[in-house]
């Protein structure tokens, strides 16, 4: 090998060594820019991350700000619902015991409604019953005994029969009422304990009942008996329920009933009934007060024109009592006092005369329309005019 030779592979070894040296650091050069502009967008990137959760810490404590008075409300709210669930079961146990109550109280009551069913068959104790309730509907409507009604009165009818009814309304004018308490109510009681068709066939026969009731009140005419009367007898159903299941029964009973002079009555009816009577006897007592009041009106106004013609004729007296003092003074002053004061001048006593002086106040006229109707004034004097037409 020549030394040329050597020189060029000693002078490539150095290029070599030189170039390897410069693309090592531009490698590394290349390498560190690239690690230095990651560390940036990651600085970068938790710059970003740091203002995103202060922002987010920020919008937590404004929620948090908000929400804080909705979970008091929250708490008050699970609180009160707690205490309504108490409340719940506390009512739901209440409630319980009331309707145990209710069905007990059912129970008693319908025993109480059999016994009395069972007692009202009897045709006594129905029929006291009946002028039981009757007597409360009266009382109730403000009517008192012996004076607006009269119980179970004796009566003897044009053809000799005896009737006693159960009431006796007394209407203005001397009138009377009769009302009949005895509604046949077995049918009734008995349909309260069936069901279906026997219920409906039950009802049935309370209406045919009550439609033969009525021919037997009509047949009796208390209003022959009782005269003067309304041609008309009141029978008194002790029920509204009663009266309204016979008529639902039977619609054209009420119309029948009218037709033969009877009217049917439950308790509400009657006390319409007997106020409108009462309110009758309010109205013809006020009618007998107004007439009284009239009567004693047209008495005192007749005083009053007397006291009227005696005040006038005091008045002229009192005049003419007036005129003649006057003519009286006039003829003193003029007559009598001229002669008397010439004893005084001549020194025949030492007391002078008092003088005497004419009235000028004469009597106040009457000038009362009430008072002076047959009077009149005439030259200054009150004078009646009958004195003055028989002047004439």
């Amino acid at each position: 090998m020549d030394v040329s030779t050597v020189v060029s592979l000693l002078v490539a070894l150095v290029l070599g060594g030189v170039l390897g040296g410069v693309v090592g650091v531009l490698v590394t050069r290349a390498r560190l820019g690239t690690a230095a502009a990651v560390a940036e967008s990651e600085r970068d990137l938790l710059r970003e991350r740091i203002v995103d959760l202060e922002a987010t810490s920020g919008h937590e404590r404004e929620i948090a700000a908000v929400l804080h008075p909705l979970a008091d409300s929250l708490t008050r709210v699970e609180r009160q619902v707690a205490q309504l669930e108490r409340d719940r079961v506390e009512q739901y146990s209440r409630l319980g015991e009331q309707v145990a109550a209710v069905a007990a109280s059912g129970e008693a009551l319908r025993e109480q409604t059999s016994a009395l069913a069972g007692a009202l068959r009897s045709s006594n104790t129905r029929g006291t019953w009946g002028e039981t309730q009757l007597r409360r509907v009266v009382e109730h409507a403000g009517m008192l005994a012996r004076v607006d009604f009269t119980e179970q009165p004796s009566v003897t009818a044009p053809g000799g029969n005896v009737l006693r009814p159960d009431l006796v309304v007394h209407l203005p004018g001397g009138k009377h009422l009769v009302v009949d308490a005895k509604a046949p109510l077995t049918a009734f009681l008995d349909a309260g304990a069936a069901e279906g068709d026997e219920r409906a066939r039950l009802l049935g026969q309370h209406a045919k009942a009550l439609r033969g009731h009525v021919d037997v009140l009509a047949g009796r005419a208390y209003w022959e008996a009782f005269s003067p009367t309304p041609e008309m007898v009141v029978c008194f159903v002790p029920g509204d329920a009663i009266l309204a299941s016979a008529l639902d029964a039977d619609p054209g009973l009420h119309e029948a009933a009218l037709a033969r002079r009877v009217v049917l009555a439950s308790p509400a009816t009657l006390m319409a009934l007997l106020r409108t009577v009462a309110f009758t006897w309010q109205q013809d007592a006020l009618a007998g007060n107004a007439r009284e009041l009239f009567e004693v009106g047209r008495e005192l106004y007749s005083r009053l024109a007397t006291l009227g013609s005696h005040s006038a004729k005091l008045g002229r007296t009192l005049h003419r009592a007036v005129e003649d003092y006057n003519a009286l003074v006039g003829t003193l002053e003029r007559r009598v006092l001229v002669t008397a004061r010439r004893m005084n001048d001549l020194d025949l006593t030492s007391e002078p005369l008092p003088s005497v002086e004419p009235l000028e106040s004469t009597p106040r006229t009457l000038t009362a329309v009430e008072l002076i109707d047959d009077l009149e004034l005439v030259n200054g004097r009150v004078e009646r005019r009958d004195d003055q037409r028989d002047a004439g």
